[in-house]
């Protein structure tokens, strides 16, 4: 069977636009904020579709709109669509304030028509997370909701922290964290499956891609573009739209304007390191992952924009005090070293 005769289904709870009611952390200090659970869920999710392109899998996104979706429709879409199976992001919470909290979970349901394979697949996701993060791991669990147990495919369903732990409230927007459940996730899927896993940081994995091209990787760079603000249809075909969207990307990144997908342009979509010199006036895909970290370390930059504005230099400065770091508003290796260290 090949890999894209699996049809992956992918799911994120709740929604942020407008934000689902009661789905959001305590006020975060630093930030002065609640963080709402889909923010993470979202996310999460987005990078699990673009782990499962890469493997050539077939993806199915059960929720594309930022506004939530009743459990009811969702079945419905999920059952019509044939799934090979499903898997859904959420984040937990205890209580309303923060607290010790604390740990991801991965449920599976006994209701579930194929209640042993959604088992299979609730493990050997777990045991992946398990591997990579270092929250607590607090096990395979049995829970009845819709979207375990009224579907008629294998589904599995990850609660990747609590929302009340404040460490694991500031992890939601992390990039990497966000990132890493969602490899871990398609790890697991993976094994389950019994493929072999294709991993993300490896640029060879990466095929030169120019217009005319075809196939899984042309659908994973569409929608990698539309991450980036982009319309495109994730056709998994390389034409005239296509052609000028990487090209107005390369433009906004500082790369060469040549409309080929190879490395250089792969590393930023990506934002795989090695991470560039950045300073107030830079702008692009490194900039935005740059706020998105600042922020998840109570370093707030106001608009995510992909701008190195006032703002997003003050804020360096700061993180740059208070890990001991030269304070000189440039991020270079030891800032971006202190940045993405930071313990999961």
């Amino acid at each position: 069977m090949a890999n894209e005769d699996f049809l992956i289904g992918a799911n994120d709870e709740h929604g942020v636009n407008p934000p689902t009611p009661g789905k959001r952390t305590p006020e975060v200090p630093g930030l002065n904020r609640q963080i709402y659970e889909n923010e993470f869920n979202r996310q999460a999710k987005n990078f699990f579709i673009e782990a499962c392109m890469r493997q050539d899998f077939s993806v199915f996104d059960v929720k594309p709109e930022e506004n939530d979706i009743s459990i009811g429709e969702r079945v419905n879409r999920i059952n019509r669509q044939n799934l090979t199976l499903l898997v859904t992001f959420a984040y937990n919470a205890f209580e309303n304030d923060f607290n010790d909290a604390s740990g991801f979970e991965v449920f599976y349901s006994p209701l579930n028509p194929r209640a042993s394979q959604s088992r299979a697949l609730a493990e050997d996701i777990f045991e992946k997370l398990k591997g990579g993060t270092r929250q607590t791991a607090r096990g395979v669990k049995t829970l009845d909701v819709g979207v375990l147990s009224s579907v008629n495919c294998t589904s599995a369903l990850i609660e990747a922290g609590f929302m009340t732990n404040l460490r694991e409230a500031r992890l939601m927007i992390n990039p990497l964290f966000q990132t890493e459940v969602g490899e871990e996730a398609c790890e697991g899927v993976c094994e389950y499956l019994g493929v072999k896993y294709l991993p993300r940081d490896n640029l060879a994995n990466y095929p030169l891609l120019t217009s005319g091209s075809r196939g899984n990787f042309v659908f994973l760079v569409q929608f990698l573009l539309n991450q980036s603000g982009f319309r495109l249809s994730v056709d998994g075909i390389f034409g005239a739209r296509t052609l000028e969207a990487v090209k107005k990307f390369q433009r906004d990144n500082s790369l060469s304007v040549d409309g080929l997908v190879g490395a250089n342009t792969w590393r930023t979509l990506l934002t795989l390191p090695p991470y560039p010199l950045l300073r107030e006036g830079s702008r692009g895909k490194y900039v935005t992952f740059l706020q998105q970290l600042l922020e998840s370390a109570l370093y707030p930059v106001g608009n995510i924009d992909g701008i190195f504005g006032t703002r997003t230099k003050n804020a360096v400065v700061a993180f740059q005090r208070g890990n001991n770091l030269t304070a000189d508003g440039l991020v270079g290796k030891n800032t971006w070293s202190a940045l993405t260290n930071l313990n999961f």
